[in-house]
């Protein structure tokens, strides 16, 4: 059913219930260099299609059992169709046909009298065009990861760290689940820059991010660089236990990097303070309260010693709740607790 393969040849399916007419477009898309699939129907194109993922389609409107504007509107719903162009061929141009295979992503439609000359010009700039548009979409994606990056970290930064947390609070708002945040600070950064050089500051931070990136699992949590020493995660449908769970993995596996800081006042390595918090978000909020409520949580970790994180469980400030920190807040100032 399909020619030999070359690496650089295009692949088009050609999906038609006449086997005479299947042979002569094989035959002549051969002779230009295609590559060749055929299929005889619709549930076998679809079949075909997901396998092999043709860069063209070739589609008979007319065909038994699913005729091709619903084998169309099949292969167009799915990820890979989106972006390859699906050229409908006809016996008799039916405008109310034709008008519905557009609707549904056709991307073209042909009649099957059309001289062969004109058939290959139409095809040649419907992947000229699906190239296009696919090396336009990198790039925009491309662009996209590039506005949302910290240039330094490679980890979100403040503008995505914001649109996301606003979007999971709006959603968290429909489905009443818990969002938890944590906000982290590296211990005594500034004295470690004045020791070490803004070079190696910029180092420590790129292996922190990818520290805390690291003891995240899930894709839906996200980590951003908050602001100069500071990062952000965010959780999405994590209650307390677990936003206390990572909270304690990050500044583990942070302490657990042993980079020195000789002049920390702690101990002889970079260490990480962590405030935390987790609420279900209620209609007409905003999402500014969980941090706020989680800076506050960071500032009571700072105080109580650094090397440590403190979570606060509601965004009522009067709700009475435990405080967790690496070691009681009466022990000695010293690193460990992992």
């Amino acid at each position: 059913m399909t020619a030999p393969i070359e690496e650089n040849q295009l692949l088009a399916l050609i999906v038609d219930d006449e086997p005479f007419f299947r042979t002569v477009l094989r035959l002549f898309l051969e002779q230009d260099g295609y590559r060749v699939a055929e299929a005889e129907n619709s549930i076998e194109a679809i079949n075909i299609f997901e396998q092999l993922h043709p860069d063209i389609v070739l589609l008979d409107i007319s065909m038994p059992d699913m005729d091709g504007v619903e084998c169309c509107n099949k292969l167009h719903s799915s990820a890979q169709g989106q972006h390859t162009p699906i050229l409908m061929l006809t016996s008799v141009e039916d405008e109310r046909s034709i008008n519905h295979a557009f609707a549904v992503g056709a991307t073209d439609y042909v009649t099957k009298f059309l001289p062969l000359s004109i058939l290959r010009q139409r095809l040649k700039r419907l992947i000229e065009q699906s190239q296009l548009q696919q090396k336009l979409l990198a790039a925009n994606q491309q662009l996209q990861l590039l506005v949302n990056l910290d240039e330094l970290t490679q980890v979100a930064n403040r503008r995505r760290f914001e649109e996301y947390l606003s979007l999971e609070w709006q959603r968290q708002i429909r489905s009443q689940q818990p969002l938890s945040l944590i906000l982290c600070d590296v211990d005594f950064f500034k004295s470690y820059n004045d020791t070490y050089g803004h070079l190696a500051g910029d180092g420590t931070l790129v292996k922190i991010a990818r520290a805390i990136k690291d003891a995240l699992k899930r894709t839906a949590d996200l980590v951003a660089r908050y602001g100069g020493e500071e990062f952000a995660v965010v959780l999405p449908d994590t209650d307390a236990l677990g936003a206390i769970h990572i909270a304690k993995t990050i500044c583990c596996a942070v302490r657990t990097l042993a980079i020195p800081h000789r002049n920390s006042l702690l101990c002889s390595h970079i260490t990480l303070s962590a405030g935390s918090t987790t609420v279900v978000p209620q209609p007409n909020s905003d999402f500014q309260q969980i941090i706020a409520t989680a800076d506050r949580a960071l500032y009571q970790a700072k105080a109580a010693g650094r090397d440590r994180f403190i979570h606060n469980s509601s965004l009522d400030s009067s709700f009475a709740n435990p405080s967790y920190s690496l070691f009681g807040s009466s022990a000695p100032k010293r690193c460990g607790f992992c």
